[in-house]
């Protein structure tokens, strides 16, 4: 199968490899022929599972190469390499449980148990700096030259302005067969927004891995930086990777959160009392960088709290219902960093468990801003270490995502933590050097 599929895609080299944590691809570059060898008995280290972004090794006890699962569904063309592709590989024996996309698979599995498959499609927003790999490091990643320090949010005059640009890296994302809906200009200085088109099941986290990859690569190769991180500062914006999910029967595929009405439907709103009872519980799954909790700041357009509303864009979770095909739930809350599997992980199973357990969610909070915690919910944590904590010392958490992935995912978390408690910023000495 393999060797078809490679032979039709014309693939002379093949990228093979899996996102960890901290949504790195960590990959092997092979010859078609090499690889189809390889493949025969496919391998990896397996440390993957136990470190983080700045290859720290963070837990784990025996570091050896693990059999491998070749996903060969997952291939998509490699636009960066003339004749490459890429496909996506999965531990398969004892790390399999501890990675982000085996956590979605298990959520996915429940959905079509339960009669659904899952469309869902990912919009993040991504700061351009005039900067490359080499001149960041010579500034000390302080005073960052911007890209467009004049834009405007939705500016036409940007669009037209980096109009050449914009539509390269369009190309670069449409080149690595990822679902592009939109890619336009968003507030703030070098700011742009990708939207992506729906997607079925693993693909949509998938598609929106690929996507930051494709935007980081390309960024590089033309003296820039793409930035995901959620906020760099005061002169920027707070960042976001929201989510769009919809359950469709698995038979019919009538998308079952539409009404006849127009209103947000019974199933839909069990679906959001379970994200409102687990996801304040599990929220280091879609927030778990120390600088994604800097975005929560009171003041910020991020939600502090699980709130839900119909077309509201102040809060957690926003229901965009119809009597069509696009009804459809948006989770609001995770940054641009978020890894993707576990936040579409996140959403997925905390609603399933509403549903299963037949949850109602309270009256909208139509009038809820993001600052704002309604009475009865429960505000986000503070912090990676608090979201951590919260998340090992969940009974849900590991009733529904497993005890040995939550024991492994909240200990990098909080080594995570644990790296930055003693940075000192420039403001924290210029607010306390002389007090």
């Amino acid at each position: 199968m393999l060797k078809k599929l490679l032979k039709e895609s014309g693939a002379d080299v093949v990228h093979v490899g899996q996102f960890d944590y901290g949504s790195i691809f960590r990959e092997r570059r092979l010859r078609s022929e090499q690889f189809l060898q390889w493949a025969q008995d496919p391998r990896f280290a397996n440390v993957v599972a136990y470190w983080d972004s700045a290859d720290t090794i963070v837990g784990g006890t025996s570091y050896y190469t693990e059999k491998q699962e070749i996903d060969a569904d997952s291939i998509r063309r490699y636009p960066a390499e003339p004749g490459a592709v890429a496909i996506i590989m999965d531990m398969a024996g004892e790390p399999k449980e501890l990675m982000p996309r085996q956590v979605l698979r298990r959520q996915l599995e429940r959905a079509e148990a339960m009669g659904y498959v899952v469309d869902a499609a990912f919009e993040f927003e991504i700061i351009l700096l005039d900067e490359t790999e080499n001149s960041v490091r010579e500034i000390g990643f302080e005073n960052l030259k911007k890209f467009a320090p004049d834009n405007k949010c939705w500016s036409g005059t940007t669009a037209a302005t980096h109009a050449e640009l914009i539509c390269d890296l369009e190309a670069e994302i449409l080149g690595f067969d990822i679902n592009l809906f939109g890619l336009g200009v968003e507030l703030g200085p070098g700011c742009l927004e990708a939207t992506l088109g729906a997607a079925r099941g693993l693909r949509a986290a998938d598609d929106a891995a690929f996507l930051r990859m494709a935007a980081r690569s390309w960024a590089r190769r033309n003296g820039l930086t793409a930035s995901f991180m959620p906020y760099l500062g005061n002169e920027y914006p707070g960042i976001g990777g929201h989510i769009t999910l919809s359950l469709k029967d698995n038979k019919t595929g009538q998308n079952l959160f539409s009404s006849k009405d127009g209103k947000t439907n019974d199933l839909a709103r069990s679906f959001i009392a379970g994200m409102i009872d687990v996801v304040p519980d599990c929220f280091a799954m879609c927030t778990s960088s120390v600088n994604a909790y800097r975005r929560l700041a009171p003041g910020s357009w991020a939600p502090k709290a699980l709130t839900w509303a119909e077309y509201t864009f102040t809060t957690a979770v926003r229901s965009v219902p119809s009597s069509s095909d696009t009804a459809r739930l948006e989770f609001r809350s995770p940054p641009a960093d978020c890894n993707t599997y576990l936040t579409m992980a996140l959403m997925l199973g905390a609603g399933l468990d509403g549903i299963e357990r037949g949850l109602n969610a309270p009256e909208a909070a139509e009038t809820a801003g993001p600052d704002d915690i309604p009475q009865g919910a429960q505000p986000f944590p503070r912090d990676l270490f608090e979201a951590a904590h919260k998340m090992a010392n969940s009974k849900t958490a590991e009733r529904l995502f497993g005890a040995a992935f939550v024991r492994n995912f909240t200990a990098a978390c909080l080594a995570e933590d644990a790296s930055l408690r003693t940075a000192v910023s420039a403001d924290e000495r210029r607010r306390y050097l002389e007090a």
